[in-house]
């Protein structure tokens, strides 16, 4: 009877001292050592080095420096950035010497093009996620970035720091004193400048002497034009040689500067005046007490030609430049930096893909004298007025084209377009002579 009590008692501790045990296991699997830390994901590239060429120097260099600091903190990744300011000569030197830097900054499109049609550049579509890089760009900044090579198109370049032309500059206290309100069609410029020249005063002061250079300013308001009258494919075709000069297009965009530049009343001084007043001193006249001009049209750097003391968004302010064509939207003509690269590798690809990005520029944003393209760029980081104006011009623009001399070969773009536009202004040559030999002398 007790063996028999015995043996039920056994039988009924098994299945408690089983799950006890199991419960033991389970609770010493819970209290093991955490599984090892996810891996570094920088691991292969760390203490690896990445060389870079560009135009930058002095405060730019700095500035670009800062920018990539925490990158290069954070991925190991050391970029040796050296600037000149003989960049375009000495790239050109380095590339056909089979010297290239891993990276190079352009700031000029129709160079990087050069090495790109003789088969030197990466193609990043090969070597980045395009699908993060396209999601921040609008298309226009890709067209701009895709160029012909051997093998077909590719994507040359990243966008880097970029700025915005299509800007029209004002005497912020005088034009609010007199009650004139800002245009945002070109009907309402031309009201405007209708009642400027009706309270006896002149709308526009223009310039484009610059020495060696004098034109250059004439260019920038023809491809302004181009953008306003007819479409962006149009552009693209000019600035390649494929549409002529001498074309319907081109004329048409020539006569809306010529609505302005040659219209009685309408520039301070006069048709006269534009080719030999300086393209600096052409808007100080906004400022005289009381103004002689009351609008001017420039990039963002011109404000280093104002009078000193000047406080933006108090004693100036600019617009943006509207379209002629409200069917066009609202195209910006635009500068900048694009970044190509000529070895892949692990490290180089990162960088690239590190460029693509606001973060890239976001410490020279704050810095000042950047605009960022990206669209994951943030209007809080710019802080001062007019960078944050221009900023938020290019963010809303529809379409964007690079200045179109800098796309143009060096003998048209910084040369018979400079001195063929100048002669016309100035009454030396008809508008004829001039545009058919800007086509004679496009490299054949």
């Amino acid at each position: 009877m007790k063996r028999g009590l015995l043996f039920a008692l056994i039988l009924l501790l098994i299945p408690a001292f089983v799950f006890a045990n199991g419960n033991k296991d389970t609770k010493d699997t819970k209290a093991a050592p955490a599984a090892t830390e996810k891996a570094d994901p920088y691991a292969a590239v760390k203490g690896k080095v990445v060389t870079m060429s560009g135009p930058f120097v002095d405060s730019d260099a700095v500035k670009f420096e800062m920018a990539v600091k925490a990158f290069e903190e954070r991925t190991g990744i050391d970029i040796q950035y050296e600037g000149s300011k003989e960049f375009e000569a000495s790239i050109a030197i380095r590339i056909e010497g089979g010297d290239a830097p891993d990276i190079a900054d352009f700031p000029q499109p129709g160079l990087l093009d050069s090495f790109v049609k003789k088969g030197y550049v990466v193609d990043l579509n090969k070597a980045l996620d395009m699908n993060k890089v396209k999601s921040n760009y609008i298309q226009s900044w890709l067209d701009m970035a895709t160029m012909q090579s051997p093998d077909g198109p590719i994507m040359a370049g990243i966008w880097g720091r970029v700025n915005g032309k299509s800007l029209v500059w004002y005497n912020k206290k005088e034009f609010d004193a007199a009650g004139y309100k800002v245009p945002t069609t070109w009907k309402e410029l031309e009201a405007l400048q209708n009642m400027i020249i009706a309270d006896g005063d002149t709308p526009w002061c223009i310039g484009i002497e610059s020495g060696a250079a004098t034109g250059w300013a004439a260019t920038d308001w023809i491809e302004e034009m181009m953008l306003r009258t007819g479409t962006p494919e149009d552009y693209d075709r000019w600035v390649k040689g494929e549409l002529k000069f001498d074309s319907p297009q081109v004329r048409k965009a020539v006569a809306a500067m010529e609505s302005i530049w040659f219209a009685d009343g309408m520039v301070y001084g006069g048709r006269k005046s534009i080719a030999t007043t300086s393209f600096g001193d052409a808007p100080r006249v906004m400022f005289e007490q009381p103004p002689k001009a009351w609008l001017h049209k420039q990039g963002n750097f011109i404000t280093s030609f104002f009078p000193e003391n000047l406080q933006a968004g108090v004693d100036y302010d600019f617009f943006y430049l509207p379209s002629v064509d409200p069917s066009l939207g609202r195209p910006v003509l635009v500068a900048g930096d694009i970044y190509a690269m000529f070895d892949s590798r692990p490290e180089t690809d990162m960088v690239m893909q590190f460029f693509a990005t606001g973060e890239s520029v976001k410490e020279w944003v704050k810095a000042g004298g950047a605009i960022s393209p990206h669209k994951d760029s943030s209007l809080d980081w710019y802080t001062n007025p007019v960078d944050r104006g221009v900023a938020e011009v290019i963010q809303n623009a529809t379409s964007v084209r690079f200045d179109g001399s800098d796309l143009m070969p060096g003998a048209v773009g910084a040369g018979s377009f400079w001195k063929e536009m100048t002669a016309y202004v100035s009454g030396a040559k008809s508008l004829d002579a001039a545009l058919k030999a800007i086509d004679a002398s496009w490299p054949k």
